[in-house]
């Protein structure tokens, strides 16, 4: 564990993607839709339960919100001072109307509510607010969630309807651009969170509109989950892993200075191999890589194994016992942990991709 904050300047480890979930019983404002609460529909019941109890909240009636935010902050007690999480907020799903579409949204944490769990707790939460492009106030709501300190704003186009390549989105980009807010975007396959399912819309390629209007880009996950067309090749292009997009959009010379992923989820089973291995040996691209948890993801035991990580030659076999011993107790250190790691042909994440506060704060840029 030592061994893992060697080097780094923890006051600058910002983990650049972690979730507040709930259910409102705080009133938080948080809202979830009722087929995650009915065995009429097991999915997404399973999908409620998984994240509750990730989040060891799942067993507190009436105070799910409160023992959510009290177990991350038990958490990070387990980090050094200075180490932070960026808790999303998640906008609902919209219609092509810019109309709430309460049908299609699974789950809507508005920015207020990030907003003042942050500044509850500034010594260890930032926030990033969640805005739909297609918004009536979609403008007026960016300039709010600017004003009360948001660091981002986070997207999962396939579950809020939202195409990232439409001209609809053209006057949000420019002010993104203008006010140099990153956009977060979740790219290739979904499966935490459904929607309208309208999975032709995290298709990386889809982000050039906005990178081409100068946004800073960040690809959630690195795409490195289901496969997208290519359509460079035409709209009816062959299918290829979304992973392969997102390599070709992080070597187009033109985007080197707006466009970057983020690591999160990359050690999940399902995400694990040849993308992670080549996330982890293109050292190019590391100033341009941010790490964050997923949070609560890492607390959900079956889809992080340490034993598949050893046995497809990316953690050494020494590292287990530790590692599972930290993941019983802490599982955002547990994934710390395993990407400090984490190797590749001798290669290893470097600090930069740790340490991401500089990305987010104006005051801190000395290294971007």
């Amino acid at each position: 564990m030592r061994s893992a904050w060697e080097g780094l300047d923890a006051a600058r480890v910002w983990d650049s993607h972690a979730h507040l979930v709930g259910t409102g019983d705080s009133g938080s404002g948080i809202v979830v839709n009722p087929r995650m609460e009915s065995l009429m529909h097991p999915g997404q019941y399973a999908r409620r339960l998984f994240f509750l109890n990730a989040g060891c909240a799942h067993d507190t009636p009436d105070s799910v919100d409160r023992a959510y935010v009290e177990r991350m902050l038990n958490l990070l007690a387990g980090m050094p001072p200075g180490v932070k999480l960026l808790l999303y907020a998640f906008d609902r799903a919209h219609d092509e109307h810019g109309a709430p579409d309460w049908e299609n949204t699974t789950l809507y944490v508005p920015d207020a509510y990030a907003r003042e769990v942050a500044k509850a707790n500034p010594a260890r939460f930032e926030w990033v607010a969640s805005i739909h492009p297609y918004r009536r106030d979609a403008l007026q709501a960016l300039a709010r969630a600017m004003q009360g300190g948001a660091r981002a704003v986070k997207w999962l186009p396939s579950a809020m309807n939202i195409d990232p390549g439409s001209a609809r989105c053209d006057s949000f980009y420019s002010f993104l651009s203008r006010n140099n807010i990153p956009l977060i975007v979740h790219a290739g396959l979904e499966r935490a969170v459904l929607g309208p399912e309208m999975e032709h819309y995290g298709n990386p390629l889809r982000l050039r509109s906005a990178l081409e209007a100068g946004v800073r880009v960040v690809i959630a996950h690195c795409a490195s989950l289901g496969q997208d067309r290519d359509l460079d090749r035409g709209p009816g292009g062959p299918m290829v892993d979304s992973f392969s997009l997102f390599a070709r959009l992080m070597d187009e010379k033109r985007f080197e200075r707006n466009l970057y992923g983020d690591i999160s989820a990359m050690t999940q089973v399902d995400r694990a191999g040849p993308s992670l291995a080549q996330v982890i040996e293109r050292e190019d691209w590391h100033p341009r890589l941010l790490n964050g948890s997923d949070y609560p993801l890492p607390g959900v035991m079956p889809i992080f194994s340490v034993d598949y990580l050893i046995n497809i030659g990316l953690l050494d076999k020494e590292s287990a016992p530790i590692l599972t011993e930290i993941r019983l107790h802490n599982p955002l250190l547990f994934d710390f942990v395993v990407k400090r790691r984490l190797r590749s042909r001798g290669k290893a994440l470097s600090r930069s991709v740790f340490e991401t506060r500089p990305f987010f704060d104006p005051t801190d840029r000395k290294k971007v």
